[in-house]
């Protein structure tokens, strides 16, 4: 410890007796709080639950000679944000030891993963193309960068073709659609499409036109007085009733229907905030130039009030990726709803703690990795 590190720690945690008192209680109870947290992780939980019903977590109900599928849908995703991340991080030097970590870490996790042999070569196949992938986005940014947005879309679509079926394959019913496949699929669609969304709204609220103007604020002022489950409600059971009968929209589609309006309604004040920090000199300089009104919010005004409220928009994605959970609520067995499921099995009555920590786990995994990523593509707008 350098003397720098021993000045801070007598200055803020032991500059008087009672912080001395306060930070020794503090640090002990926390010594005791983490031996009782390993203990009980180690010795008394039963992660049976978790290994037994593995398949049930992430693919629910999925036909399981279709896992070759879902194995597709997984590479390809992988290889994707491998790219991207490679994009992003090319201009940071990343050592041999930080490589060396990374190896063992990804070699440790297939090592102790549950599963066949087939779902570990998958998996292994997997880590290959993530390697490189990353190497790839590494060696050529200036390349990949400008097609890295229409790539995700492109990817998108094949994704739901493969997970669906369709074209001569066998077709998968949305009611097998469980687990955190479910999850994921629904957080991906509404964050896809609440987007752009959101965005026409937030212009629309600052527009010239009255009767744009007043539509985008009559919408979005409803709809953020609404709570979502009675939205979600309201898509389930008010939808139908307005198209023929003859016309039935699947539960997923409803569902995706409530969570892209609610969505769209916050995303729209997220992206006007940075609308609002866009200075009029700039705009005005751009018409000035001969930029017509479409040309100045396309190129002069959107870019930089996405850049200004990155992670408000972040912040919005991470709310409705947990968001997913209260479809659980409208017959839907997302992730939240497989472990209800799982949890009334006999010999796992009462394994709420297993149970919920894993899928806790789960969630933070995908939202931290968003925050993350949001800080990345933060810093890489802002060079």
């Amino acid at each position: 410890m350098t003397n720098s590190q021993l000045l801070w720690l007598r200055k803020n945690l032991f500059n008087t007796w009672y912080n001395s008192l306060l930070t020794i209680i503090c640090i002990t109870f926390l010594i005791w709080l983490a031996k009782s947290i390993i203990i009980w992780t180690t010795t008394q939980a039963q992660w049976a639950v978790v290994q037994v019903n593995l398949r049930l977590f992430l693919v629910g109900r999925f036909p399981q000679s279709l896992y070759w599928r879902i194995w597709i849908v997984l590479t390809i995703t992988s290889t994707l944000t491998a790219i991207t991340w490679g994009v992003f991080s090319s201009k940071y030097n990343l050592t041999k030891l930080k490589i060396a970590v990374s190896t063992f870490i990804i070699t440790g996790i297939l090592m102790v993963l549950p599963g066949y042999l087939i779902s570990r070569l998958w998996l292994l196949l997997i880590a290959i193309f993530l390697a490189v992938g990353f190497g790839v986005g590494r060696k050529f940014p200036k390349i990949i960068s400008p097609w890295l947005s229409l790539t995700w879309l492109l990817s998108f679509s094949l994704i739901l073709w493969l997970i669906g079926g369709g074209l001569g394959w066998q077709s998968v019913s949305t009611n097998s659609w469980n687990g955190l496949l479910l999850t994921l699929l629904m957080a991906a669609v509404s964050i896809v499409l609440s987007f752009p969304i959101g965005v026409l709204l937030a212009l629309g609220r600052t527009s010239n036109l009255p009767i744009i103007r007043w539509f985008s604020i009559l919408y979005i002022e409803i709809i953020r007085g609404l709570p979502l489950i009675g939205i979600l409600f309201l898509a389930q059971v008010m939808v139908p009733l307005f198209l023929p009968v003859d016309l039935r929209l699947d539960r997923v589609v409803r569902a995706i229907t409530g969570l892209v309006l609610f969505s769209a309604a916050y995303m729209a004040e997220n992206v006007r905030g940075g609308l609002q920090a866009v200075s009029r000199g700039q705009v005005e300089a751009a018409k000035a130039l001969g930029f017509n009104s479409l040309l100045v919010i396309i190129l002069i005004v959107l870019p930089q009030a996405l850049r200004a409220v990155i992670p408000a928009i972040v912040g919005q994605f991470i709310g409705l990726f947990k968001d997913t959970s209260l479809l659980s609520l409208v017959g839907l067995v997302e992730l939240t709803g497989i472990s209800r499921s799982i949890l009334a099995q006999p010999q796992f009555i009462g394994r709420y703690a297993e149970v919920y920590l894993f899928i806790g786990s789960i969630y933070w995994v995908f939202c931290y990795s968003m925050s993350l990523a949001s800080r990345r593509l933060e810093k890489k707008l802002s060079q």
